[in-house]
């Protein structure tokens, strides 16, 4: 079988592999590993991108309520320091007052 040099379709997904690339854009291959090779991802049951739903997967791994929680707790960090830098202040000039 005789090497493939871009341009040209890649050997391995068929995109397009423009002039002087020195790997394929779409999966990777280059001439080092092997441009009629496959990816090496066969194995890893990965899914098709056409069947991911990031928003369902978002919703699933991070749940809905975590920003609106947040949001809830934003005051929380000012206010502890504020305490801290108003305890900080009586214990370090409290004896002058």
């Amino acid at each position: 079988m005789p090497r493939f040099r871009p341009p040209g379709d890649c050997p391995n997904c068929n995109a397009d592999v423009p002039a002087r690339a020195k790997a394929c854009p779409s999966c990777g291959a280059t001439a080092d590993a092997g441009w009629d090779e496959p990816g090496g991802d066969e194995g890893l049951d990965l899914p098709d991108s056409d069947d991911f739903d990031y928003d369902s997967y978002v919703e699933r791994e991070f749940g809905s309520g975590q920003l609106k929680r947040a949001d809830r707790t934003r005051w929380l960090w000012p206010a502890v320091a504020l305490v801290l830098v108003i305890a900080f202040l009586w214990f370090a000039f409290g004896h002058w007052l």
